[in-house]
């Protein structure tokens, strides 16, 4: 009955018809919904995305400071071959790090994209986190499944996070959602 108490005290923010939780809890702790926004190119829609930290934050910049877990979800709006996630990841990247920082995160940077790479295809449903565990790394999961190993430097999350919600993001009402703006 406890549980049932919790579970229908939980609320829920709803894009595109994909539910993203108000609340969760990570590696121990609790987290809370800082915005959810959608990936979209004229009338392409890629992906719905949520952003879950310890506490809210209103600039990309305070979100990248807050310490403690973080979650990144995308859930998939269309099926989308791996290599192109990829490669929109390289592109967000190169568009927020500097050379001599793309430089330093190389080896990890081409181990996420081989690690991604063996997915072949995003399947439209599919739910990909990107987790901040400060114990354990970035935890990259797909439909609740982690994919190899955890990725070692919060710098390595952060260069990641950036692609959403940096000073050049991916898309601009994209980062305006997930820092809770309309």
């Amino acid at each position: 009955p406890l549980l049932l108490a919790a579970a229908l005290g939980a609320q829920a923010t709803v894009i595109e018809g994909q539910q993203f939780d108000d609340k969760l809890r990570l590696g121990g702790s609790d987290l809370v919904l800082n915005g959810v926004g959608l990936r979209a190119v004229a009338w392409f829609k890629g992906y719905a995305a949520g952003l879950w930290l310890p506490r809210k934050a209103a600039s990309g910049e305070a979100a990248l400071a807050t310490a403690g877990p973080k979650r990144l979800r995308m859930k998939m709006l269309v099926e989308v071959e791996s290599k192109e996630f990829a490669k929109a990841f390289n592109k967000g990247m190169k568009r927020n790090l500097n050379d001599a920082e793309r430089a330093e995160m190389a080896d990890r940077i081409a181990r996420f994209d081989r690690t991604v790479a063996t997915l072949k295809v995003l399947k439209k449903g599919d739910a990909v986190d990107l987790d901040w565990l400060p114990d354990r790394g970035l935890v990259l999961s797909v439909n609740g499944r982690p994919l190899g190993e955890p990725f070692a430097g919060e710098g390595f999350y952060a260069a990641i996070l950036k692609i959403y919600i940096g000073p050049h993001p991916v898309d601009e009402k994209l980062k305006a959602g997930l820092l809770g703006r309309p």
